[in-house]
């Protein structure tokens, strides 16, 4: 081959892969048109190739390289690490998943909500819009994403995940990141061959009005894409002081170096510079800003010192003009005395004291016959930070943690010292390994309150300054609980632990949001006085408590009382307390500690909460109406109409409610599950649930975070203690104002039910409240329909009293004998009917049903039309006879006359003789004595019907033989 060109007139480049998957290496001259004496092709390495981290593929030769000092590589990849702009082929993008094609005002809010390049880290958005940060990139090896975060708000929804050729996103286990629990967190994906479109994306959702904290992401690093056939040199503020480096180290502070150093350069000693500089700054002259003072530990002798430190690190020059000298250390005083519980050694320290004893700081006394150590710690002296405590510094501005102190003693409270910058968080952490509650309380699950840690607190601030009280339990993320904003003066709080766990409790204080270079507002600081935890296992006692006695041979020795028994101050004895009365666990002494249970409710067996189950009973000047809800027992849920941020991002109040619970169990669970998406179903045991009478969660419907499960966070309990069922619209301080629903209509009373809650906010100083109103509903079936107030959409006017009406069938009394009326029927076949109706509208369910149909024999109209028939007949019988009868007899009399007739005519003297005149043969004597003297009934129509003769004339005149007045016959 002839002598090719000199190397420096041309470069090596690769062809593309062809579908064997090899390549060839050509010359590619520097200057367009020269192409003679170049090197022939070459056939390249296969396509897989790369070299291995720190090495770069020298193309000359086809083998991989270390990478010089000074530089650095990752062999297969790229990283991004400089954030002064958004690198190149990242793209920021911003919607509003809401808002339809119509309405674009709405979208035009959201063009500035982009990921936002910050120098070393690139922030997300904390709106409500959803910021998408993506990157597109093709591997010609499988490999790998990596990449550090920090994520410490779950108001924010954070998702990561990769789009392949197909569009697919990848496994969705891994979409959403966790929170992140102490300042930045590694994060890696695997990615495959071939094109692959990463995206970071945020949804801020910051319905409580507070502003999220946003989303970090920084040292982007993705390997697999192809060889390199150089290295990178190190950006300012880094070095690599050995080859084959595969990342450069930062410059320790007051230290700086230039682009593609292999060391870092001291910065002269009137400037100074911080950790990974690219230059050093003049040091500014020392005031009274850059010092804090601190108290020395107890010496033998009992005595602390007053000192001053500079504030670290130290940026201030001391010999300048004008600059302040850091004052001389105070004289020596008293050390204060131990906290309660701990006494003094000969070496003036602090020892706890052995269990059984208690003091107040000085000696320990042995707790007398009858009472037990009320163990906890109670720290109101501040010599030294407790061993249980420590504090740091998180800084504010690339949010890692410094090795330095947050908090400083100060004799009778500890106070927040000076940071290396205004915004850094300064963090003090108790941490509490468990807790030892009264035996009383361990017996009942539902009542929750293990311990309590009361503290009282002061801030003193210029301007923006927040304090935080957070909570972590056996270790997990810390929960924000409590906030307080601006100058607060001396005050108590109190929190109820209900969990038996490793507790931490931090307290982290930033002056102000804004990142200004140097220290103006070291004099804003919050101040702790004292901080006291009961029931703490390991703990020590301040004063020892009346206990329940036991005899025995060895004397006498505390015992716990039973569940639910209170113990008598004087005699040490346990006493029930009285029926549907709960016992005060924390304070069980004398019958005052049995506190009663409110109306409608009763207490458990163990007398520690109150509950109804489910039915009710309330009496009316008219009736007395009995409820059973059973049929509304089982939790039901419901959304509120769609709320918009002022982004227009759709969210939905969620409440859910276990009307009665179980005896006493609260059965409503809402959840957070913003950091959890990535635990399968049944597994969500980290995740932070609350479990109450009632609920509230906030929901963010799938279509608008793109995933298909909906989103539930910032869960918060509504109704953690029963107060009462009644008619009444008040109990104890809660009212459910009846103009909040329309009105009732059919006469039967609301049954309320009154809960409260635990939850003591800064809005909320009594914790909240709700109401919700049974209301009979016969339309309705079972469940029945819940339904929020006409004027409040939330189911709140003020945030803290919450009202729901809860229509149903179910709600109404239970039926009874006033509820029906009796139909009776008319007599059919001597058959009478009496049927039962229930009254029209029908307001009642279950109770009694109604009687059976009842049948009766009866005498109906047709049976007296026969006896009618029968007696007329019978009547028409008896006359016929009588009529026959007496026509007979008119016959003889008739004939009677005829013979007397005759006589006369014949002989006018002769009469017959007196004694027969009268009776003819065969007739009867008897006849004529019953026509004589028994003036019957009978007798006097007989004798009426004889006297009338046939020719109608009433008496016959005849002459006596005698010829004496005449006779009637």
């Amino acid at each position: 081959m002839m002598p090719g060109s000199p190397p420096s007139e041309y470069h090596y480049e690769y062809t593309a892969c062809d579908s064997t998957g090899s390549r060839w290496r050509v010359a590619v001259p520097h200057t367009p048109g020269l192409c003679t004496s170049l090197p022939d092709p070459v056939k390249g390495t296969e396509c897989s190739f790369s070299c291995k981290a720190g090495e770069f593929l020298d193309m000359k030769d086809q083998s991989c390289k270390p990478c010089a000092e000074g530089r650095y590589s990752l062999g297969t990849g790229i990283r991004f690490d400089e954030w002064d702009e958004l690198p190149h082929g990242f793209a920021s993008l911003s919607a509003n998943m809401e808002i339809e094609d119509s309405t674009t005002e709405s979208t035009e809010n959201c063009t500035s909500s982009k990921w936002v390049p910050l120098g070393d880290y690139i922030s997300s958005n904390t709106d409500e819009c959803t910021a998408t940060l993506m990157y597109a990139v093709n591997l010609k090896q499988s490999g790998t994403v990596n990449f550090e975060y920090y994520y410490p708000d779950s108001s924010i929804i954070f998702e990561f995940f990769v789009q392949n050729d197909q569009c697919q996103p990848s496994a969705d286990d891994s979409r959403w990141m966790k929170t992140t629990e102490k300042g930045w967190e590694f994060h890696s994906v695997e990615l495959n061959r071939g094109n692959n479109v990463l995206y970071w994306r945020t949804t801020a959702f910051s319905v409580w009005s507070k502003v999220s904290k946003p989303v970090l992401v920084r040292n982007i690093a993705i390997t697999g894409v192809a060889y390199t056939s150089e290295c990178f040199p190190c950006k300012p503020g880094t070095y690599a002081d050995k080859q084959g480096s595969s990342f450069c180290k930062l410059c320790p502070a007051n230290s700086y170096s230039n682009k593609g150093e292999t060391s870092c350069h001291q910065c002269d000693p009137d400037k100074y510079s911080e950790k990974g500089s690219s230059s050093c700054k003049v040091r500014p002259a020392c005031t009274d800003k850059d010092y804090f003072y601190t108290h020395t530990a107890c010496d033998a002798n009992g005595e602390t010192q007053l000192m001053y430190k500079w504030a670290q690190p130290k940026i201030c020059g001391e010999n300048l003009e004008g600059a302040v000298k850091l004052p001389a250390s105070g004289v020596k005083t008293h050390c204060p005395p131990c906290n309660p519980g701990f006494f003094k050694t000969n070496n003036s320290t602090c020892e706890p004291c052995p269990y059984g004893s208690y003091s107040n700081g000085s000696d320990c006394s042995h707790c007398p016959a009858g009472t037990e150590p009320a163990v906890g710690f109670e720290y109101k002296w501040w010599n030294t930070l407790p061993t249980n405590m420590e504090t740091t510094v998180l800084s504010g501005i690339n949010f890692e943690y410094k090795g330095m102190t947050g908090w400083e003693v100060a004799g009778d409270h500890i106070y927040t010292a000076v940071g290396a910058s205004d915004n850094d968080f300064m963090i003090l952490t108790l941490v509490v390994p468990g807790f030892r509650p009264p035996q009383s309380v361990m017996a009942d699950t539902e009542n929750k309150e293990v311990a309590r840690i009361t503290f009282v607190f002061e801030t003193i601030c210029s301007v923006n300054c927040e304090l935080y009280f957070m909570v972590g339990v056996n270790s997990r993320t810390n929960t924000p609980v409590e906030t307080w904003k601006g100058s607060k003066g001396k005050q108590s709080y109190t929190y109820i632990i209900e969990e038996n766990s490793t507790m931490s409790f931090t307290w982290a204080f930033q002056r102000t949001t804004f990142h200004d270079i140097g220290r103006k507002y070291t004099n804003d600081v919050a101040k702790i006085y004292s901080i006291n935890v009961t029931n703490v296992m390991d703990g020590v006692a301040s004063y020892c408590r009346p206990c329940a006695l036991e005899a025995s041979d060895m004397g006498s020795s505390c015992t716990s009382c039973p569940a639910g028994y209170y113990i008598d101050r004087d005699s040490g004895t346990c006493h029930s307390c009285p029926p549907d009365t709960i016992l005060k666990a924390h304070q069980p002494y004398g019958i005052q500690a049995c506190m009663p249970c409110g109306p409608g409710t009763k207490s458990n067996e163990i007398h520690s909460l109150c509950y109804n189950d489910c039915t009710f009973s309330v009496s009316t000047p008219s009736r007395t109406f009995n409820y059973n809800f059973l049929a509304l027992a089982d939790t039901v849920s419901l959304a509120g109409a769609p709320s918009f941020t002022s982004k227009g991002l759709k969210y939905f109040h969620h409440f859910t409610f276990g009307l009665c619970g179980n005896q006493g169990k609260k059965m409503a669970v809402c959840t957070d599950n913003v950091t959890d998406l990535r635990i399968p179903e049944g597994e969500s045991g980290f995740s932070k649930s609350i479990t109450a009478y009632i609920c509230q969660a906030v929901i963010i419907p799938p279509e608008v975070t793109g995933y298909k499960a909906r989103v539930s966070s910032q869960p918060v309990s509504l109704a953690d203690r029963l107060i009462g069922v009644t008619t009444d619209m008040t109990l104890d301080g809660i009212t459910s104002p009846a103009d909040l629903f329309h009105p009732e209509s059919l006469g039967i009373p609301d049954v309320i039910f009154f809960y409260r809650s635990n939850d003591v906010t800064q809005s909320c100083s009594s914790g909240r409240s709700t109401t919700i109103r049974i209301r009979c509903s016969p339309l309705k079936s079972v469940p029945g329909s819940l339904s929020l107030p006409r004027t409040c959409s939330d189911g709140t006017c003020d945030g803290c009293n919450f009202h729901f009406l809860w229509e149903s069938v179910a709600a109404c009394p239970l039926c009874s004998a006033a509820d029906y009326h009796t139909i009776v029927s008319s007599c059919v076949a001597g058959i009478q009917k009496t049927t039962y109706v229930w009254r029209e509208p029908k307001l009642c369910t279950g109770g009694i049903s109604l009687p059976e149909q009842r049948v009766t024999i009866c005498k109906t109209i047709d049976f007296w039309l026969k006896v009618g028939i029968s007696a007329g007949t019978c009547t028409a019988i008896l006359l016929t006879v009588l009529t026959c009868y007496f026509w007979k007899k008119n016959q003889k009399l008739e004939y009677k006359y005829s013979k007397l007739v005759m006589n006369a005519t014949l002989k006018d003297c002769d009469l017959p003789a007196a004694d027969s005149c009268a009776i003819m043969e065969g007739e009867d004597v008897e006849d004529d004595l019953i026509f004589t003297s028994k003036k019957s009934l009978f007798g006097k129509i007989k004798s009426f019907t004889s006297k009338r003769t046939p020719d109608g004339f009433d008496s016959v005149p005849l002459k006596t033989s005698s010829g004496g007045p005449d006779m009637d016959l």
